[in-house]
């Protein structure tokens, strides 16, 4: 069963009209279905079980006596009100006069301009005459929008009783007004904004038409039951008989035959079919994005992070895929305005290039598309909730977006076990202003930056993120570049990350100073893993002003050597590599062998001994027991998710 999101949890009547137009005969007649002999001045409020209503809603039905209540009592009841019957007196011209001289604008007057209050005109006593009122009505319809519907009754002869209050019901649940135009006979611009963007959603293969197969997928969609063959041919000869263009050469049902399909609808009193179809994707009662559909409850305990799942990965590339019309690899300007159009707005701005891998002409490839998604679900999940909402990502009582993001678990336990089981890193780049950081994560994206970090750098995004390849599987890596002016005044969230990368400038021998101090004073204590980078290192390296210089200070800390950053691409990937790697398995230095390509590297990390006879007979063990091991618990975490 689909869920339709109707907001309304129960449905308030008022009966309103003159004296003797049969209101509180119209309640008991219902109730009792029967006509009442004795009618009292004023019916007590009548309330009905959700399981005995058309919509299975608890309906309230309360009625109005000018003997027993005041205007000002009238006017609460009217402000309580989910819909208001007017009722009069068909065998009495003059009350129908007054639902325009005076119960409409009293209405009007007692509603503020924001509450909406649908309104259904009934004409009681037709076992009395042997004429209809509908033009009259009509009129009045046309004149006043609030008015949903109309419908002539007896209490008498319980014609049209159950109908009434059916009318009634439908009227809150599943309003006319925000739909249909009565005096244009056409769909509201909203509805056919909203409907429009459901038809896309629906046209998978992006032609512009709905194939059976995608009219299968719409029906399934929106009323979990499939559309039998025959019922499609009859919408299809439907469409031909009344319009022109509403179905395709190549027999297809159009945009334009689509929305005239709910225009039959509304006119034929079936505004229940279109509600359901909005409803199932989010729509509520004022043609918007319901917040709950768009921002289910997400839970993030502390330490913990959100990264898409793999089922909300395979639906952004599948989207992308669905969008890349040219099959280039990549989104051209075109491709991501009918992306967009979906949407509010694009969710990014023309820096995208600087943050995710773009191709030479700036457009974002599959790889970046992807990884914007990994950042955005990083940083601000409820984003990737609501963007996936409007891409139309499944959702029903059974499953919403949550099922395409998932919440880590807490970092210490990663530092406990010395392995992390996210697929997401955050690494925090630190350093003196000029060393080159911007330089550094843009490179990682595969761009290069030539302008000083006192230049345009400033204006840049501060994160890039990619893909590594960690021993087989791909994982995700944030570089986040952190201008800081005053080391003293670090906050927690500048601090936390996965891996730290510490940068200086090999030409520079005032810039490794800087790094040292934000290491002892923030990091040296810390379990978190910290590389240190030396950038510009092919223009030669001079002495720093420190009392280490960085080899020594990375071994008095048992830090891994310094790497020296450059912009051969190989030296670039091993850069990233290694903070990946450094994310994944913090504190695990085994891991980490693969790095170093000398026996005095392994000695500062504490892995090898200086006995050169145990290096040369261990070396080899060591490694492939360290590969076994990771093999080993890598396995074993697969099999535990």
């Amino acid at each position: 069963m689909v869920v339709h999101h109707n907001l309304h949890r129960n449905v308030r009547i008022l009966l309103v009209g003159d004296r003797g137009v049969g209101k509180t005969s119209l309640i008991l007649s219902l109730v009792s279905e029967e006509f009442p002999e004795d009618v009292p001045p004023k019916s007590e409020e009548i309330t009905i079980p959700a399981d005995v209503t058309p919509e299975l809603v608890p309906t309230n039905i309360v009625d109005y006596s000018a003997v027993e209540q005041s205007d000002i009592q009238l006017a609460e009841e009217v402000q309580r009100a989910n819909v208001i019957c007017v009722v009069y007196s068909m065998d009495d011209d003059d009350t129908m006069d007054r639902v325009t001289s005076y119960w409409l604008p009293f209405l009007r007057e007692t509603l503020s301009h924001t509450h909406r209050c649908p309104v259904v005109l009934v004409g009681n006593k037709l076992d009395l005459v042997d004429y209809s009122t509908v033009d009259a009505a009509m009129e009045i319809m046309n004149e006043y929008k609030e008015v949903e519907s109309f419908v002539e009754c007896s209490a008498k002869t319980l014609n049209n009783i159950s109908e009434m209050f059916y009318y009634a019901q439908k009227a809150v649940l599943h309003p006319t007004g925000p739909l249909y135009i009565t005096d244009q006979q056409d769909l509201t611009e909203p509805c056919k904004k909203a409907l429009t963007r459901i038809f896309k959603i629906c046209d998978i293969d992006n032609d512009g038409l709905l194939n059976d197969h995608e009219l299968n997928y719409f029906q399934k969609r929106c009323f979990d039951t499939p559309l039998r063959p025959e019922a499609m041919d009859d919408i299809k000869a439907l469409l031909k008989r009344n319009i022109s263009g509403g179905v395709s050469n190549n027999n297809c049902i159009t945009l334009s035959g689509f929305l005239f399909l709910h225009l039959l609808f509304l006119q034929r009193g079936r505004s229940h079919t279109t509600w359901a179809v909005l409803r199932s994707f989010g729509y509520n009662d004022h043609l918007r994005m319901d917040s709950n559909y768009l921002f289910p409850k997400l839970k993030v305990p502390y330490g913990c992070s959100t990264e898409l799942s793999y089922r909300g990965q395979m639906f952004f590339l599948n989207l992308f895929e669905r969008f890349d019309l040219d099959k280039d690899g990549a989104l051209s300007p075109n491709e991501q305005e009918k992306l967009f159009s979906i949407c509010p707005a694009p969710p990014w701005r023309a820096e995208l290039k600087h943050i995710v891998p773009t191709n030479s002409q700036g457009w974002v490839t599959a790889d970046g598309f992807l990884c914007f998604w990994v950042l955005t679900t990083l940083q601000d999940p409820n984003t990737t909730l609501e963007y996936l909402a409007h891409f139309g990502y499944v959702i029903n009582e059974n499953e919403n977006q949550l099922s395409a993001i998932q919440v880590t678990r807490e970092k210490s336990l990663d530092l406990l076990k010395k392995q992390s089981t996210r697929n997401v890193y955050e690494c925090h780049v630190f350093g003196a202003k000029g060393v080159g950081k911007t330089t550094l994560c843009q490179g990682f994206i595969g761009r290069k930056h030539h302008t000083s970090e006192s230049g345009s750098g400033d204006s840049l995004p501060t994160s890039t993120v990619n893909s590594v390849i960690i021993y087989g599987q791909e994982k995700f890596l944030v570089l986040k570049e952190m201008n800081v002016q005053n080391i003293h005044s670090l906050t927690e969230m500048d601090i936390s990350c996965d891996v730290v990368c510490l940068v200086y400038d090999c030409t520079d021998p005032k810039s490794f100073s800087y790094v040292a101090s934000l290491y002892k004073k923030y990091y040296v204590e810390n379990q978190m893993p910290v590389l240190v980078v030396g950038s510009r290192c092919e223009d030669g390296e001079v002495a720093q002003d420190s009392r280490l210089q960085p080899a020594e200070f990375c071994d008095k800390h048992c830090l891994s050597p310094p790497h020296f950053f450059t912009h051969q691409p190989q030296r670039q990937k091993e850069l990233f590599m290694k903070l990946a790697t450094m994310a994944a398995f913090p504190r695990f230095h085994a891991a980490w062998m693969l790095f170093y390509r000398h026996t005095s590297h392994l000695k500062e990390l504490g892995l090898l001994t200086g006995d050169s006879i145990m290096l040369k007979a261990g070396l080899g063990i060591t490694l492939f027991a360290a590969l076994g091991f990771i093999f080993v618990r890598l396995l074993n975490t697969a099999q535990k998710r």
